[in-house]
């Protein structure tokens, strides 16, 4: 049976591609937030993952919360005020708790129109490329609500509060140069070229030590909230126990051996 997330393994890479084309992957129902989490659980407890890529099959990229869902009430959209708050909590925002958490760098692949909470999902990735196709928008006032699965969180993080809010308050859409202009991706690529982008993007990560890439990417989202003494006594510590790893002295051997290291992760 086709599940609504597939998850695929090679070059140290995790590849996971949202698969739910009927709605445009549209980020609803727990098959989806519990593979999330796995997802990411076998990425944090493997040092052999040393990167996750996320994409979309199909045409978008994810549509978000699926609006027909919305109009009859249906799933998370349903039941009593107090009912719709539990079910956002155990449901949707599942996905940017374990995103959270997740130790290895990651790169949203957006292959298409990025909506909403698809929009938000990108963002809950570390690096994003967009093909030429992509389209992003944080949507929520078009369709009366708001971003309830952290975007107001996320995207004033990437792209600054002025942006952020010219966004969430229009709901207009970003093409892809668009989004590049302001920050949002990192680049822009023709769709045919976007996942071998995107995998090249990743192998170069990966081939990084792996217990090194989790302390950097750990230090790059506490110095977001934390103060600059904080992080300099955290930096110290990953200091001292990465100059007695293995693969700092194979990274110096190789270097000054002029080769390619072979990391272990130890």
């Amino acid at each position: 049976m086709d599940t609504k997330l597939k998850v695929e393994r090679s070059d140290h890479l995790l590849v996971l591609t949202l698969n739910d084309p009927e709605t445009c992957n549209a980020l609803n129902g727990d098959e989806m937030f519990a593979a999330f989490e796995a997802a990411v659980h076998l990425a944090n407890t493997d040092l052999d993952i040393r990167a996750v890529v996320v994409t979309g099959e199909g045409t978008a990229f994810s549509s978000g919360g699926n609006v027909q869902d919305m109009r009859e009430k249906k799933g998370m959209f349903g039941g009593t005020p107090d009912q719709i708050v539990e079910q956002y909590r155990t449901g949707i925002q599942r996905i940017p708790r374990a995103f959270w958490t997740l130790d290895v760098p990651s790169i949203a692949a957006v292959n298409g129109p990025a909506i909403g909470a698809g929009c938000d999902l990108a963002c809950m990735c570390d690096i994003r490329i967009a093909s030429d196709r992509a389209i992003f928008a944080e949507s929520f006032v078009r369709v009366g609500i708001v971003a309830g699965d952290g975007g107001s969180w996320l995207l004033p993080r990437i792209v600054g509060y002025s942006q952020a809010a010219e966004m969430a308050f229009t709901g207009d859409s970003l093409n892809a140069e668009q989004a590049a202009q302001v920050g949002l991706v990192s680049r822009v690529v023709p769709q045919a070229e976007l996942m071998v982008a995107a995998r090249d993007l990743g192998r170069r990560i990966a081939r990084n030590p792996p217990q090194v890439l989790r302390w950097t990417k750990r230090l790059l989202k506490e110095a977001q909230h934390e103060r600059l003494e904080t992080i300099l006594g955290m930096a110290a510590a990953y200091q001292a126990i990465a100059h007695h790893t293995e693969d700092h002295l194979e990274a110096v051997s190789a270097m000054l051996e002029k080769r390619n290291p072979q990391f272990k992760g130890r």
